[in-house]
């Protein structure tokens, strides 16, 4: 057993400090029993902890390390802007440039605009939806966590499924009563919802790949359908891109499957393991926003330099495309290994991957929704995880997140990963 004596000492102190010693939900380790590692340093795709164990990392800081953790480039990058000031809230060049990077990789954007993270981009891009139409309601799905915004804290994915309380207290039900929920890749539910709700949707907003409760993916035809319903309904689609956008593709999923949503929101790599969100779309839409229109949004630390210069590192070095090859030659590696792993240790595995993002259910039916999710082993997983994690290999400590590669592994740790999988399996 590797001792984790440092990481349990500090965990007790935090306990007293922080609620639940975390300071985002998931990572106490209460949907996998035990408690959590501290961690000291990451390089590359490794993670260390305080007691010096090594890990090779499959979280990458649930998702911005597509290019691993400290890579020199961007190190470089945030140490030569932090010279000149950390924070201006005035204008700089680094979001002019910034917003060009995003424009050219995602034509679907005209216009962008930054703020802090992932939940601020999402509620934003709401709020501009409802007042660009002048409607109330919006469409989401279950399992698709976008942020931890009020309106759409509800059947959300992440933290809140592990926890097993979709819907948050403290959430008034008048501030979620404009918002439908319906399950993923089911066609015949979005079309009741408009029929019931005529004139009445301002749009629908979704992880076009969802990653938040596990990983499953759109079946053919389905975000096409969603693209003409919003069109014919004079709604908005809206791409919450904030995993998918700079990881799936240059363009993210809306490249991959060759979408064009009027809006879509970012984060994680564009910050470049800083904090970041923006979001972007259609220029008549986008201008709605203050100071030319009457949608209000603000952030006193929105285009920070600091992490737009980490962005635009990392945008850079994928600009070429030749990452893209390599994320999907690793994550091929992966998937058929575990596979193959899972077959010959006869455990009932569905492994769904796209791309760079990947994860694996202990059950036997597909999973192409919430509902096919929830059937997943939990308490197997939670076995497999730590199992894993005794042979120096990390994944979320979830079964519903979704785990991602970087340009920093090599076939040598997928290798590892595939043998240390395939011990774990035969023991459960």
């Amino acid at each position: 057993m590797i001792s984790h004596a440092r990481s349990q000492k500090l965990f007790a102190e935090a306990l007293k400090l922080i609620p639940g010693g975390v300071n985002s939900p998931v990572r106490a380790f209460r949907a996998v029993g035990g408690q959590p590692f501290f961690v000291d340093r990451a390089q590359g795709a490794h993670v260390f902890d305080v007691d010096g164990n090594d890990y090779i990392d499959y979280v990458g800081t649930w998702g911005p390390a597509i290019l691993g953790h400290a890579p020199a480039k961007v190190v470089r990058a945030i140490q030569a802007t932090a010279v000149h000031g950390t924070s201006f809230g005035i204008p700089n060049p680094l979001e002019v440039k910034m917003a060009k990077l995003v424009c050219a990789a995602a034509p679907s954007v005209r216009k962008v605009r930054m703020c802090n993270s992932g939940t601020e981009a999402t509620m934003s891009a709401i709020r501009l939806a409802r007042g660009f139409t002048k409607r109330d309601k919006i469409i989401k799905f279950s399992g698709c966590y976008h942020g931890h915004a009020d309106s759409l804290l509800v059947k959300a994915g992440s933290g809140a499924l592990t926890f097993g309380h979709p819907d948050s207290a403290g959430v008034p039900a008048a501030f979620t009563q404009h918002t439908i929920v319906l399950p993923f890749n089911d066609v015949e539910s979005v079309k009741a919802a408009f029929t019931a709700n005529p004139g009445q949707i301002a749009g629908i907003i979704l992880e076009p790949v969802p990653g938040n409760a596990g990983l499953y993916v759109p079946l053919p035809g389905y975000l096409e359908f969603l693209r003409e319903i919003t069109k014919a309904n004079d709604s908005l689609l809206i791409f919450d891109e904030v995993m998918t956008g700079f990881r799936l593709a240059w363009g993210g999923a809306q490249q991959r499957y060759n979408i064009s949503p009027d809006l879509s929101c970012f984060g994680k790599i564009i910050g470049g393991g800083l904090p970041v969100g923006a979001f972007g779309g259609r220029s008549d839409i986008m201008d709605c926003l203050a100071p030319l229109g009457p949608v209000y949004q603000a952030g006193t630390l929105s285009g920070n330099p600091l992490a737009l210069a980490a962005g635009i590192c990392v945008l850079e070095e994928l600009a070429d495309g030749d990452a893209y090859n390599r994320l999907e030659a690793l994550g091929a590696q992966l998937e058929a290994g575990l596979r193959e792993a899972a077959k010959s240790a006869g455990v009932p595995v569905r492994f769904n991957r796209v791309g760079s993002m990947f994860c694996g259910y202990f059950t036997d039916r597909p999973v192409h929704n919430l509902e096919d999710a929830m059937a997943a082993d939990r308490a197997r997983f939670a076995k497999y995880f730590h199992g894993l994690l005794e042979l120096g290999v990390y994944l979320a400590p979830s079964q519903f997140e979704a785990g991602f590669l970087s340009t920093a592994h090599t076939t040598a740790e997928i290798e590892h990963t595939i043998a240390a999988a395939a011990k774990v399996l035969k023991t459960l």
